[in-house]
């Protein structure tokens, strides 16, 4: 069967269920075969080319295993294989020639051939990619640390050492391996290297275990390096991971989600994604038991493909279910699930993310106002809340001095300057925060939407200035005690309206980060909860907004008459 049809049929069973898959893997395929029918239209510039998929097949099939039940045989790639890889180099773009595909995630279970595919696609884009033979290519193998960055490096030397029909087309020497005739280069980079990349000109670039990556520093290193290549290739490979808030989940497994949902309308026509893990309901709980075997074979496609392979399973599986921290282990590195491995972490970011939606009209409509102000050279944060029904609505902003933007991206490592242009923060002239700028905002906001805001909440240590203004413009202003009596039961009944699937809110990245952020302290043996600004991993300040609105929010007589008009 040739590989087209190969992939076709593939991609039938997998959508027909004959293939056990999870749903963002039953998307990828619906991609595939929808990007076949319309193929070479005007408004879908690409073709798929079986020779081209074919060429790196047979370039992988040059090395053998290393490893497990098939060290010592030539590589035949799984079906899985030849999908991923197959889509990254056959499709085509009809204008230009070039591959279509700059970007590749691939997120799937340990021991489902990571290292052997990215070290297939590091010597492919070193020696063979360019048909010409002329184009010099530099490809890095990119991780946090040197050890790790080195893993895809040492497997592509062995497995070119290992191979006979390369034997005198490669050198190493210097912690590079060097393609003789073009004098293209490989070498692994790590976050050592992150002050010196400027002068990089990667051709590909292969970041393994992303998931561990606290920053995307590396990752905009090499990103930002390829817009002189023609044909660039970015190939992420990785697990899930513990830390919901690093850029891997933060970023790019939710990016990477939106363009597989089919009705989704991100769009991106150069990024292939594929994502093998177990599946969640809307809520983010598992609908796949870690006892039915069955399912194993939505995170692990390859290695439950073979006896040995699923016995191995088993075996981890059984230690999982002894031990809590084994299991954590199990369900991250196993079953590929994302999961959030601070027992004290306030908040899940699955259950969070389950309550992002379609905001209702909420013209007309009374809200609370939380404010946090709790540094003004620093991040302050507004939230609105309202309630429809039985439904809580949450809209968040931030506000950040102009001048310290830069530095505190630097320092705090997320992506300030981003949400500034995105909408998310806005910046206060200056160096410092004038509450007054924030006042006006938010009263702008209330008054170009339609709001009408019912109370002001908030903590009277920092913002007695603002509260004292409010005051004496006739607003209804609500001091929020900063202590146990006062926010135990609001942030224990806010992640109860969460997990309960009763907040709405618009993905605020924002917010997401400062939930992830948070971490709750059990202060008593009545089980009173806090938040803990001083354990908390980075700032939680959108969050502490969120929670002064909700002290009110869960009291308010939400429709005890008609609102008052406060601008007019």
């Amino acid at each position: 069967m040739d590989l087209l049809s190969e992939l076709r049929e593939y991609s039938d069973s997998v959508i027909a269920g004959k293939i056990v898959a999870c749903q963002k893997h039953r998307w990828a395929c619906e991609r595939f075969l929808c990007d076949l029918e319309r193929a070479g239209c005007a408004d879908f510039p690409y073709v798929f080319q079986p020779e081209k998929a074919a060429r790196f097949f047979r370039w992988m099939g040059l090395f053998k295993h290393r490893k497990g039940v098939l060290k010592g045989k030539y590589i035949e790639p799984h079906i899985i294989q030849k999908f991923v890889f197959g889509n990254i180099y056959g499709w085509i773009d009809v204008n230009t020639g070039y591959r279509r595909f700059s970007k590749l995630y691939w997120q799937v279970a340990r021991k489902n051939a990571k290292s052997q595919s990215l070290a297939a696609v590091a010597s492919y884009e070193l020696m063979a990619f360019d048909e010409s033979g002329v184009e010099v290519n530099e490809v890095y193998c990119a991780a946090t640390k040197r050890e790790q960055a080195m893993i895809i490096y040492d497997e592509t030397a062995a497995m070119l050492r290992g191979c006979d029909v390369l034997k005198g087309k490669w050198k190493e020497s210097y912690g590079r391996i060097r393609h003789i005739k073009t004098g293209s280069f490989m070498r692994a980079l790590s976050e050592e290297d992150k002050r010196t990349g400027d002068g990089l000109n990667p051709k590909c670039g292969v970041i393994d275990e992303y998931h561990a990556h606290d920053t995307s520093e590396i990752y905009d290193v090499i990103d930002s390096g390829m817009g002189a290549r023609a044909e660039p290739l970015m190939a992420i490979i990785t697990t899930a991971g513990f830390d919901l808030t690093y850029p891997c989940y933060r970023v790019e497994y939710d990016y990477v989600a939106r363009i597989l949902d089919p009705d989704n309308p991100i769009r991106n026509e150069s990024y292939f994604a594929m994502v093998n893990e177990l599946d969640k309901d809307e809520k983010g709980e598992l609908v796949d038991s870690i006892k039915d075997e069955t399912a194993w074979a939505k995170a692990n496609p390859i290695i439950c493909s073979y006896p040995e392979g699923v016995a191995y399973l088993r075996r981890k599986q059984v230690e999982a279910i002894d031990a809590e921290e084994k299991l954590r282990n199990f369900l991250t590195k196993h079953m590929n699930v994302w999961v959030q491995m601070d027992e004290c972490s306030y908040m899940s970011l699955a259950r969070w993310g389950a309550c992002c939606g379609e905001i209702p009209e909420l013209s007309g409509r009374e809200c609370i106002v939380g404010l946090d102000l709790s540094a003004k050279i620093d991040l302050c944060s507004v939230a609105f809340e309202f309630r429809i029904g039985e439904l809580y609505i949450v809209e968040s902003h931030s506000f950040m001095p102009a001048e310290v933007v830069a530095t505190r991206e630097r320092v705090d490592r997320v992506p300030y300057a981003q949400w500034v242009r995105d909408g998310w923060i806005s910046t206060v002239p200056g160096a410092t925060i004038d509450y007054r700028f924030i006042r006006a905002w938010v009263e702008e906001r209330a008054k170009g939407a339609g709001y009408y805001i019912a109370e002001w909440c908030l903590d009277p240590w920092g913002g007695h200035q603002i509260s004292g203004e409010l005051a004496d413009a006739g607003e209804t202003v609500v001091e929020i005690i900063q202590g146990i009596k006062t926010l135990s039961e609001p942030t224990k009944d806010f992640r109860e309206m969460v997990y309960s699937g009763r907040v709405r809110h618009n993905g605020n990245p924002v917010l997401t980060w400062a939930l992830g952020n948070a971490i709750a302290d059990e202060v008593d043996r009545n089980r009173n909860l806090i938040l803990n600004k001083k354990k908390s991993k980075q700032r939680i300040d959108p969050a502490a907004a969120c929670i002064n609105a909700h002290v009110r929010a869960m009291v308010y007589p939400w429709d005890a008459g008609p609102p008052r008009v406060l601008f007019v």
